[in-house]
């Protein structure tokens, strides 16, 4: 998808930019497959702020994807590619021969059309969703389950593959975009091809109120808060924090400081970490 600029009308048109969505359908979403989200703001269930900076925003309907791809070797035909508020990447609606209505994530080179099957004697084109072992290495894949049958997990969201590196007896190593190499079972599912919507990440925001109707508020530094609110907080004037590194506001620190167990039992899985040398 191309990105518009516009005319320096104000200054925040002068640097926003937005997607250009005439390849996409104008219809609205298939009433079959969409449910309400309810506005948490991030409060759990006794009230308490867990997430902070989430509030307001614009109402929405959540798209009900299939990530379990369960209907094995029935084609089906893609009938729209439409925008999904819920995410970054693109979704098209896919018509199986029965009948039945499904939302899949839309990969590069998905047209209207188009045909797609899930199962193992599927072709290696984009859409088509087979088992890993059915998966010639090399290949570029999304949607990647963790799980057998538990739906993908793995490289979702917009412009993001993974690629088939190897296979050894049940397991495969798999590529992630974040550079880690991991080890997946064979039989779980993966989608060929990128995500499309590769242009994501190249918007600019350009205004403050666009992130308010995504519903993300404004987050302030803790330097110029008080010694009761944060412990960056305090001192005359613009003052350093007083401390060896940044924290958050609850004292844990907040750069380089590794979140992960120090024995998780999925680690036998981890190959190569995306941060190693």
């Amino acid at each position: 998808m191309a990105i518009k600029s516009f005319n320096p009308t104000t200054p925040s048109r002068r640097h926003m930019t937005v997607l250009d969505y005439s390849g996409l359908s104008k219809v609205k979403p298939e009433k079959s497959l969409i449910e309400k989200v309810k506005k948490t703001a991030g409060r759990n269930s006794y009230g308490r702020i867990t997430v902070r900076h989430h509030g307001g925003g614009n109402k929405r309907k959540y798209r009900i994807i299939d990530f379990k791809r369960n209907k094995l070797d029935m084609p089906a035909t893609v009938q729209t590619l439409e925008y999904d508020p819920n995410r970054s990447a693109n979704i098209a609606l896919i018509k199986y021969e029965d009948g039945t209505l499904a939302y899949i994530i839309a990969p590069i080179g998905l047209n209207i059309g188009d045909t797609v099957v899930s199962g193992e004697g599927a072709d290696i084109k984009p859409g088509n969703c087979l088992p890993i072992s059915a998966i010639p290495l090399g290949t570029f894949i999304h949607n990647v389950e963790l799980y057998p049958g538990k739906g993908a997990q793995l490289v979702r969201s917009a412009g993001t593959s993974a690629q088939l590196m190897a296979k050894e007896g049940k397991l495969a190593q798999v590529r992630l975009p974040s550079g880690e190499v991991r080890m997946v079972p064979m039989g779980c599912k993966a989608c060929i091809g990128q995500v499309g919507n590769v242009d994501h990440e190249n918007v600019q925001i350009g205004k403050a109120g666009r992130k308010r109707h995504m519903g993300i508020r404004p987050t302030v530094r803790g330097s110029v808060m008080n010694p009761n609110d944060h412990p960056h907080g305090g001192g005359e004037g613009k003052s350093p924090i007083g401390r060896p590194g940044p924290v958050t506001p609850w004292g844990k620190p907040a750069l380089g400081y590794k979140t992960r167990k120090k024995k998780n039992r999925t680690d036998k899985f981890i190959v190569k970490r995306r941060n190693s040398k």
